[in-house]
């Protein structure tokens, strides 16, 4: 391997385990028999699950069109960017893999189980043994510390490469537009997690018949805030998206609304543990489970920005995102 790259091997091996992983997800999440065999059809395994059956695929096909353009700019950078992202679609499988152990053994749903629970198992058995195999292929191969700080290219370079391919966006996909995403790459987060989870949500309301608009409001605020959060830890973590220079208080603001976001989504997935402990017993309304489930987020966002705004200025803070500034004049 060169420049701390992880093998081509370790990436398509992850691939292949996100295929088998999303399989058994939808599976076990969309045909009726097998989610009422499921251990972890409910919270908190299932608030893992319904994410994660999404992001993986985002991350399989992003990874796996790079893989395909061979000619795309970048060289190292393309490399260990990949294995980032690969390393990024390994642990949110990890993640879910271990949630679904959880429920097994604390015995969820214990007197639903049949068939289709051993299938089930069997599975994920399969999906954690390759996962173990391709973290440590990736370990093994990971960049040197600080190597995203030297990166040069970002993966729209390869969106320009695959467009380039298609007459219909030859001409409405170029340098002009990369530098617009570059730009305005948090603009772009929002409205494409907004975009996912009305599709999400809207279907959840239409499939369980809801009609209190607070309740749909809700969903789609869960849903957007997951979605958020992916996309910008994920950018952080792979350099999806080369992001310019920004002021110290536009990073404490991203952090924190970050931080609320995950802690919604832990709210929401651990509601009634988390109602039990404080002593308010079940949630039982709509207003309940909305105020507590996005208090907790901006809570938990008031504190993380004081706790920043709080520690000392670096005097030269580097560019974060393992961006630099000459991104901005590259694709």
């Amino acid at each position: 391997m060169r420049d701390g790259a992880a093998p081509p091997a370790a990436i398509w091996l992850s691939l292949g385990t996100a295929v088998l992983f999303e399989v058994a997800t939808v599976t076990a999440s969309q045909v009726a028999a097998v989610r009422a065999a499921s251990p972890w059809q409910d919270d908190p395994y299932d608030a893992v699950v319904s994410l994660t059956q999404f992001t993986v695929p985002v991350l399989a096909l992003a990874i796996a069109v790079r893989m395909l353009v061979r000619r795309g700019p970048g060289g190292p950078d393309r490399a260990q960017q990949t294995g980032r992202a690969a390393g990024a679609m390994t642990v949110l499988i990890g993640l879910t893999a271990a949630f679904e152990w959880a429920a097994i053994l604390v015995g969820a749903h214990a007197t639903s189980r049949g068939t289709w629970t051993s299938v089930l198992i069997g599975g994920l058995t399969v999906v954690s043994g390759l996962t173990v195999v391709v973290t440590a292929l990736l370990v093994r191969g990971r960049g040197p510390r600080g190597a995203s700080a030297r990166w040069q290219h970002d993966w729209l370079g390869d969106a320009i490469a695959v467009c380039d391919r298609i007459p219909v966006l030859r001409n409405r996909v170029g340098p002009r537009a990369v530098a617009w995403v570059r730009r305005r790459a948090m603009t772009v987060f929002v409205g494409l997690s907004a975009l996912a989870a009305v599709g999400i949500a809207g279907s959840l309301a239409i499939g369980e018949r809801w009609t209190n608009p607070l309740l749909i409001a809700w969903a789609l605020a869960i849903e957007t805030t997951a979605f958020l959060a992916f996309c910008v830890l994920s950018n952080a973590l792979a350099g999806f998206v080369a992001r310019p220079p920004r002021t110290r208080s536009r990073r404490v603001a991203e952090a924190s609304m970050v931080a609320g976001c995950v802690a919604i989504q832990v709210a929401m997935a651990f509601r009634d543990a988390l109602w039990s402990a404080l002593g308010a017993g079940a949630v039982t309304s709509v207003p309940v489970l909305v105020t507590g489930t996005l208090g907790a987020g901006l809570l938990t966002s008031v504190v993380t920005a004081g706790l920043l705004t709080a520690l000392p200025q670096h005097p030269n803070p580097p560019p974060v995102e393992g961006t630099s500034t000459s991104w901005t004049s590259k694709s």
